[in-house]
């Protein structure tokens, strides 16, 4: 009976987790896509500071697609500005993809969309 309830709590501890943020990067033509899914804030915010780095490249080309991001806060606004202002120091570009309702939202409301191109589709942001 003991077991039974300590696996009752060790599921309600994982219930309670952060989701947590996966990235998956590939290349299209060139083009670096990185696949974002769950949350971006404090907790994940070095995890895509670390992919969006530009160091060694020259002019970086990078689609953020974000389609499957469930929330994110000013600490990913603040990562995407300054991916964004060291890709274009680099001759690049960023764009970003298929942003879900809620997280386009974030980026409005602080005058991000104006700064960074959003497209509604990956396909559309891989586009010339």
């Amino acid at each position: 009976m003991a077991e039974g309830h300590m696996a009752d709590s060790e599921r309600a501890e994982q219930t309670q987790r952060p989701v947590g943020l996966s990235v998956v990067s590939s290349s299209t033509d060139g083009i670096r896509v990185l696949t974002l899914a769950g949350e971006i804030d404090h907790h994940t915010g070095d995890q895509l500071r670390q992919a969006l780095d530009v160091a060694d490249a020259a002019r970086p080309r990078i689609v953020v697609d974000m389609q499957q991001v469930t929330f994110m806060d000013s600490t990913g606004i603040n990562i995407l500005i300054a991916a964004h202002q060291a890709v274009t120091a680099a001759g690049g570009w960023l764009r970003l993809a298929g942003p879900a309702d809620s997280v386009l939202r974030t980026l409005q409301l602080v005058g991000v969309d104006a700064l960074l191109d959003c497209h509604p589709t990956l396909r559309e942001a891989l586009s010339p």
